[in-house]
């Protein structure tokens, strides 16, 4: 088995150039113990119960490098709650969602969750940011805005800072805050995503870059794809969405079941999820919003103050003709119910095969 270590998997002490992103702490311990770079996902998450799953991970993990990820965009209220902004909602977008309540019969959930109970704020942020500071995640990374004031301390504190960028201007801007490792995630990738392919932006990203690391992002699942990032300047590949097969994941069944009955073309960019551009895996749910009739999405924290109770009653409740999550177009890899240990090991075989053949179609008399 060749030994694909590139020089920013030797600064992490990592065995395989594989970074990979999950909410599930379960998902993260296993990627770390399997050799990869695991990044938690702290955005859905209240900053009174970041430091329980801080412990409890690092406790697991022990001294396994890992970072953590958060979602910092610009333009959401100093401080918000649902009911205040539920309260200003156009009352037009409520019938509509009230309409979709009584047509899929959806019942309000049982339990609350951070789409119920909290909504998007400077505040909410800054307290995100605090927790996760104070955390020994030896990496800082942010999905969705940059902040120089986190960039900053998070190197001050010895810390790695990545920021997952969609643009050459998005690129620019982060490399003059100082972020020292690039995450070039293509329009193929799962969540908030922008608006070129994973293969176009890579090289012109990792040209900008010049000394500065980058990793590619979006639609990767398979090794030989990591190996082909590798071969355009990549240090390395950012994966998401084919963790969700993973019995880690602790994925809802009929999720699960959508997942691997999807191909790349049943994800599709929509503002129904949190008011931003975002890929999801299509629903009947987020089929509704581009009917006829349907209004626009509002803006983030709104769409999630108007559907946020929706989202977690769909995945509580299990339901098959709605369910959905944020996917990537790397969909296509999952086709059965697995481990993250399979996955790791499949991912390092399929790379030596790809190795193999290329060095084997390079030896070929002309």
């Amino acid at each position: 088995m060749l030994p694909f270590q590139t020089p920013l998997c030797q600064r992490l002490g990592i065995a395989h150039p594989i970074f990979g992103f999950s909410h599930e702490p379960d998902v993260v311990v296993a990627i770390a113990q399997a050799g990869g770079f695991p990044v938690l996902g702290l955005a859905r998450d209240a900053p009174q119960d970041i430091p329980a799953i801080v412990r409890d991970v690092e406790a697991r993990l022990a001294g396994l490098p890992y970072g953590i990820d958060l979602m910092l965009p610009a333009q959401v209220p100093e401080q918000a709650d649902p009911q205040s902004l539920q309260a200003a909602l156009p009352p037009a977008h409520v019938a509509f969602v009230a309409g979709l309540r009584e047509r899929f019969a959806i019942p309000p959930p049982g339990k609350p969750s951070f789409f119920t109970a909290h909504a998007r704020s400077e505040a909410l942020f800054q307290a995100q940011i605090d927790a996760v500071l104070n955390s020994k995640a030896c990496a800082v990374a942010t999905a969705i805005g940059l902040r120089a004031e986190l960039i900053a301390e998070a190197k001050r504190r010895g810390k790695l800072t990545f920021s997952l960028i969609g643009s050459v201007r998005h690129a620019r801007k982060a490399l003059d805050m100082g972020v020292e490792v690039l995450v070039a995630q293509g329009y193929d990738a799962g969540g908030h995503t922008g608006t070129v392919g994973t293969m176009s932006l890579l090289p012109q990203i990792v040209e900008l870059a010049q000394n500065t690391p980058v990793l590619a992002a979006g639609g990767i699942a398979t090794g030989a794809q990591i190996l082909g990032c590798i071969c355009s300047g990549a240090q390395g590949a950012w994966l998401g969405t084919l963790w969700m097969a993973a019995q880690e994941n602790h994925t809802p069944p009929a999720l699960l079941d959508r997942l691997i009955a999807s191909n790349s073309e049943d994800t599709i960019i929509s503002r129904a999820h949190s008011g931003k551009p975002c890929r999801v895996l299509r629903s009947d749910w987020i089929d509704a919003w581009n009917e006829a009739g349907a209004p626009p999405p509002l803006g983030m924290p709104h769409q999630q103050a108007l559907t946020g109770d929706v989202f977690a009653s769909i995945h509580e409740h299990n339901n098959a003709r709605l369910i959905y999550e944020a996917a990537g177009q790397s969909v296509f890899g999952i086709r059965e119910r697995t481990t993250v240990a399979a996955q790791m090991d499949l991912l390092v075989a399929q790379m030596d095969r790809a190795w193999d053949r290329m060095a084997g179609w390079a030896q070929q008399p002309a």
